[in-house]
C-alpha cells in the first residue's frame, strides 16, 4: 500500500486554508485506499523533517502561501529524495513572485496588465499608476493583502498603515469578468466564471460558502473560452509547472481581451475550491483528483 504523507498548515497568511484543504485530501486519499499520514505544518522544520521519518512513498503538498509553494519545503523534499505532488522548486518559486511570473508571461507573449514594483510608503506621495489600480503583495496568495485603489479615493493611509508584505505591486485595474482556468498537466480543464458580491473576488469569497457563485462552463463566445484554454495551458508551461495549476483571467468584454492575472500552482483543495469543482464537471471525483496527483509525484527541478 502507498504510503503518503499530508503535508497541511504551515505559516502563511493562508494557514487556515491550508488546513481546510488538508483535511479534505487526508478523507480523499484514505477512501482511495492509501496509507495517508497527516502531517501539520509549522514554523519548526526540524520537527516536520523527523516526521518524514522513515521517508513516505509521496508527498501530498496541500501547504498554501509562502514557505508552502514558493519552491522552500519543494527544495527540502527534493534534499530528502521524496516525491512530492504539484510544482517544483522553480516553477513554484516563479509563480508566487507575481513580478517574475508576469515577466515570464509577458516574455511567452501572454496578456498581462501594466504594473509596477513599489515600496508602500510611495501610496502616500502620489497614485503609482493612473487609478483605478490593484495594491497586491508580491509573494502572497488567496487575495490577501489586496486592495482596489478608486479614483477619488483616499485610502494610502489606511493601506500603508496595514501593510505588513515587504514590496507591492501595483497593476491596472481590469473591468468586467472573472474567469479561471485549472490545468491538469497537459489539459486545460473548463472555463469558471466566479460571480460574487464583493468588490472583487477576495479571501472571504473564495472561501466563506455562499459568498461566491461559479458558473461552468462560463457562458462566453466560442473563441472567447478557447482563448481562454489556451492561455492557462501556455502559462502553465511557461512557468514549467507540473500536476494541478490555476489561472486567474479577466474578461475586459467591453474590448474584447482577456488577461492573464497570475498562476496558482497549489490550487485550493476545501470544499468550496474551484479546482475540484471543475475536475468533477469533466467526471473526476475528488478521492480520484487527489489519487491523480500522487500518481504523479515526483522530485523536481
Amino acid at each position: 500500500m502507498t504510503r503518503v504523507a499530508v503535508l497541511h498548515g504551515g505559516m502563511s497568511a493562508e494557514r487556515e486554508v491550508s488546513l481546510r484543504s488538508g483535511q479534505q485530501v487526508i478523507i480523499a486519499l484514505t477512501a482511495a485506499g492509501f496509507d495517508v499520514v497527516p502531517i501539520e505544518v509549522t514554523a519548526d522544520l526540524a520537527a516536520m523533517i523527523a516526521a518524514l521519518n522513515p521517508p513516505p512513498d509521496v508527498v501530498f503538498n496541500a501547504l498554501h502561501g509562502r514557505f508552502g509553494e514558493d519552491g522552500s519545503v519543494q527544495g527540502v523534499l527534493d534534499y530528502l529524495g521524496i516525491p512530492y505532488t504539484h510544482s517544483g522548486v522553480r516553477a513554484s518559486a516563479l509563480a508566487i513572485d507575481k513580478a517574475a511570473a508576469k515577466a515570464v508571461f509577458a516574455q511567452a507573449g501572454l496578456p498581462v496588465a501594466p504594473h509596477r514594483i513599489i515600496e508602500i510608503t510611495e501610496l502616500a506621495d502620489h497614485h503609482p499608476l493612473p487609478p483605478p489600480y490593484v495594491v497586491k503583495p508580491v509573494n502572497e496568495g488567496s487575495s490577501v493583502g489586496v486592495s482596489i485603489v478608486k479614483p477619488g479615493d483616499n485610502r494610502s493611509g489606511e493601506i500603508i498603515s496595514e501593510w505588513h508584505f515587504g514590496p507591492a505591486m501595483v497593476e491596472q485595474y481590469i473591468p468586467g469578468r472573472e474567469l479561471t482556468v485549472c490545468v491538469l498537466e497537459d489539459r486545460a480543464l473548463v472555463v469558471t466564471e466566479i460571480l460574487t458580491g464583493e468588490a472583487f473576488y477576495d479571501y472571504h469569497a473564495k472561501y466563506d460558502a455562499g459568498a461566491s457563485r461559479h458558473v461552468l462552463p462560463a457562458q462566453l463566445p466560442e473563441a472567447i473560452t478557447q482563448q481562454a484554454l489556451d492561455i492557462a495551458l501556455a502559462a502553465h508551461r511557461a512557468l514549467g509547472c507540473r500536476g494541478a495549476t490555476r489561472a486567474d483571467l479577466r474578461y475586459d468584454e467591453a474590448n474584447g481581451r482577456l488577461i492573464l492575472l497570475e498562476v496558482n500552482t497549489q490550487p485550493g483543495l476545501t470544499p468550496t475550491s474551484l479546482l475540484p469543482e471543475q475536475a468533477g464537471h469533466i467526471g473526476m471525483g475528488f478521492p480520484e483528483l487527489c489519487s491523480w496527483m500522487v500518481e504523479r509525484a515526483a522530485c523536481r527541478v
